[in-house]
């Protein structure tokens, strides 16, 4: 009996020095200062200097993102999404669904499809994640960027973020929730490519805030990301507050520190948007965090292919300046029809039909969740055997 007491104990023990150790490899929120952050971009880029550098750097990096977040442990994707599709309604030049896929078997991703009523044999697919705010799929703005780009040309996917909207099999600060949001926005790329009236060499992602945290990385990780257009998140001194996004250990080992600055540089030589304002931890994104960005491209001779919109005089949000210039970046780059949308002095976006919450939603009183649905943080943790 003493001997068992003494192994439970030794194996609580190593249990409490390994999340010890995770945890002091957490880079959290301003985890540098603004000046410290600057001080670091210089560091790490006297650790490379021509493209075979950066390629071995950027491989590190890469690596240190999936063992990070243990994303190897997930199951192995397959073509079975057993889709959930209701509630198909045509607007002005384009179609809304709503719609639930199965990330892996009893767990769902919840979203809207919005498709073109343009016809093409081929169309772009854009993944749209979202940030933090309890229904913000529903909201105006996610409902008018997803109607115009589908407007243009695009099938755009709007999801929820783990613990939001309809996604309430977890809490939103589940610990896994990092690996969870990125295995979920694989799916979701995977669902677009699944699908035959997606052109896979045509596929684009865009979110702000902590779904830019998503974008840029899967970018990084996910080569068949064509076009990449993180909003309002990346930075060199700010690694995001939330667990969703510095809550696994993908920014440093015992072996290397990076940032979000070199996570998104990870998307070159493919085209990408950043989008920063002056009320936030981008103000400094002109000076300090895109001409680090552009060095990465040019080792690519691609410096064409990144560009920042900076707005010194806007706040942290995806407002319609920031929308407007992600419909000229994914326009051009993914070939959509720009003339499609009405313009005028800028683009109009009242042809679209903001539609009520429980109206966009998949899972009702009169169609729940199959009952297989994994529930609660500890199910989903159990299932997936993955703790931080």
């Amino acid at each position: 009996m003493k001997r068992k007491t003494f192994l439970t104990l030794s194996a609580f023990l190593l249990f409490i020095s390994s999340f010890q150790a995770q945890d002091n490899m957490l880079c959290v929120g301003r985890y540098w200062s603004e000046d410290q952050g600057n001080l670091m971009l210089k560091k790490f880029a006297s650790e490379w200097n021509d493209l075979p550098s950066w390629e071995a750097r950027s491989e590190r990096i890469k690596q240190g993102i999936i063992e990070g977040m243990q994303l190897n442990k997930m199951p192995k994707s397959n073509g079975n999404f057993n889709a959930i599709i209701r509630n198909t309604r045509e607007m002005d030049g384009y179609i809304v669904e709503n719609i639930a896929i199965e990330s892996f078997p009893g767990f769902y991703i919840t979203g809207n499809l919005y498709r073109p009523t343009l016809k093409r044999e081929k169309y772009a697919g854009i993944l749209s994640p979202h940030g933090h705010l309890a229904d913000k799929r529903f909201t105006h703005y996610i409902q008018k960027r997803a109607a115009v780009l589908a407007r243009m040309g695009a099938i755009v996917f709007a999801y929820d973020m783990v613990g939001y909207g309809e996604s309430k099999q977890v809490e939103h600060k589940i610990p896994i929730a990092l690996v969870l949001q990125t295995y979920n926005s694989k799916r979701v790329l995977e669902y677009l490519l699944s699908r035959p009236d997606v052109d896979p060499e045509r596929i684009g992602m865009t979110g702000g805030s902590g779904g830019g945290t998503q974008t840029f990385v899967l970018t990084a990780i996910d080569d068949r990301i064509k076009a990449s257009a993180p909003v309002v998140q990346v930075s060199a001194h700010f690694f995001g507050g939330c667990v969703c996004e510095s809550g696994m250990p993908i920014h440093k080992s015992e072996d290397h520190q990076t940032n979000n600055v070199e996570i998104a540089a990870l998307c070159a030589p493919r085209p990408m948007l950043m989008v920063s304002d002056g009320a936030d931890w981008t103000r400094n994104t002109p000076r300090v965090e895109y001409p680090y960005v552009q060095k990465v491209y040019a080792l690519y001779d691609a410096e064409h292919k990144v560009e920042n919109v900076h707005l010194p005089t806007e706040k942290h949000d995806y407002g319609y300046s920031k929308r407007t210039s992600a419909y000229n970046f994914f326009g051009h780059h993914l070939d959509l029809s720009m003339g499609n949308v009405p313009y005028d002095e800028g683009y109009q976006e009242d042809f679209v039909t903001i539609l009520p919450p429980d109206d966009l939603k998949v899972f009702t009183p009169n169609n729940p969740m199959p009952k297989s649905a994994l529930m609660g943080n500890e199910a989903v943790m159990d299932y997936l055997n993955i703790r931080p």
